[in-house]
């Protein structure tokens, strides 16, 4: 199996690799448009800001790739907003793989932004949760959420619900970081490995 992670410059992927590893998946870093189009799995990770991110993804002719693609794509964190209709972060226009916008967490008492670290997340559906808990804990670093939707398939809830997860055909995507999110994280990896 050919897994390919779409290389952007956003972000640090070296722990997407590594989790990768750990399951003992062969994978390809590259922004090549062949080498994207023939994967069996395709994984869009993310860490950074969204309008930075979509230059380099129009520069490459990337925005107009992965909406494209036909086989199971991932996308994490600023990969997940990317994959949105717009985001607030710097009035970006997305590539609207989902029809969803990505909306900042107001200040609030009592609320951090950017939301890091470990919650739970509920109302689990979906391939990519099969065989995770209710209220399962995943890692998060963000500033910026995407509203709760009818693609939604997972919630938590800070400052206000928003989508921790979202699918729609072959395209999933989760805001926080699977692959640093110990065991619920490996497990959603593992069903995303094994989708056809």
């Amino acid at each position: 199996m050919k897994t390919v992670i779409i290389k952007y410059n956003a972000g640090n992927v070296q722990s997407v690799m590594y989790a990768l590893d750990r399951l003992g998946a062969s994978y390809l870093l590259t922004d090549d448009e062949a080498e994207i189009r023939s994967a069996d799995k395709v994984i869009f990770p993310g860490v950074g800001e969204a309008s930075t991110a979509m230059a380099y993804l129009r520069q490459k002719g990337l925005d107009k790739l992965i909406p494209t693609l036909k086989q199971p794509v991932l996308g994490t964190c600023v990969g997940m907003q990317l994959m949105c209709r717009h985001s607030e972060e710097n009035d970006t226009t997305c590539m609207g793989i989902f029809d969803i916008d990505v909306r900042r967490f107001p200040s609030q008492p009592g609320f951090k932004v950017p939301h890091t670290g470990w919650n739970s997340i509920h109302s689990l559906s979906g391939p990519l949760t099969e065989g995770l808990p209710e209220n399962a804990y995943v890692y998060f670093v963000h500033s910026y959420g995407a509203d709760v939707c009818a693609e939604t398939t997972a919630v938590c809830e800070y400052v206000r619900p928003f989508s921790a997860m979202l699918q729609k055909d072959n395209f999933y995507a989760a805001q926080f970081h699977a692959e640093i999110s110990g065991n619920v994280g490996q497990r959603i990896l593992e069903n995303f490995l094994k989708l056809s």
